[in-house]
């Protein structure tokens, strides 16, 4: 799977180690920048990530700002995208298996390279259950925020 990854400024030092863990998790991330530690946007890059998943030219993301929460604030802005702020592996697949989360933010000055690479293993490696066969409460849930989209 292409998984788009977006960061910040304060989350460009994490950025080769996002990278890495997953292209380790056996996907191809598709970098949407920053490309240095220069002062930027983090909105512009949750747009970029956003757009990516909304055209279906991802089919995840992961996107890494200061603290994790304004990249999650402005990706749920956007139609389709299931985005969590997730800093322990449980959430980070849980999100995907039962809320159909398709976009984990990081916090940059908030975790740590190891723990960086195991939430990104837990996230890319969960699937949503929703449709598998008792998976009808989840799949109820899902959709009732989907409608709150319309």
């Amino acid at each position: 799977m292409k998984i788009a990854v977006g960061f910040d400024h304060a989350g460009f030092p994490l950025k080769e180690i996002v990278l890495e863990a997953v292209r380790a998790a056996g996907h191809e991330p598709i970098d949407l920048g920053t490309h240095s530690a220069d002062p930027v946007d983090y909105p512009d890059y949750a747009e970029k990530v956003g757009r990516a998943i909304q055209s279906g030219e991802a089919g995840r993301g992961i996107l890494v700002c200061g603290s994790g929460i304004g990249a999650c604030i402005a990706a749920n802005k956007m139609k389709g995208v299931y985005a969590s702020i997730c800093h322990d592996t449980y959430s980070a697949a849980q999100g995907v298996r039962h809320d159909d989360m398709n976009v984990l933010c990081l916090g940059g000055r908030v975790i740590g390279p190891e723990l960086a690479k195991a939430l990104i293993a837990a996230f890319l490696g969960a699937r949503y259950i929703g449709e598998d066969p008792g998976g009808e409460r989840l799949a109820r849930r899902v959709a009732k925020i989907q409608a709150m989209e319309k």
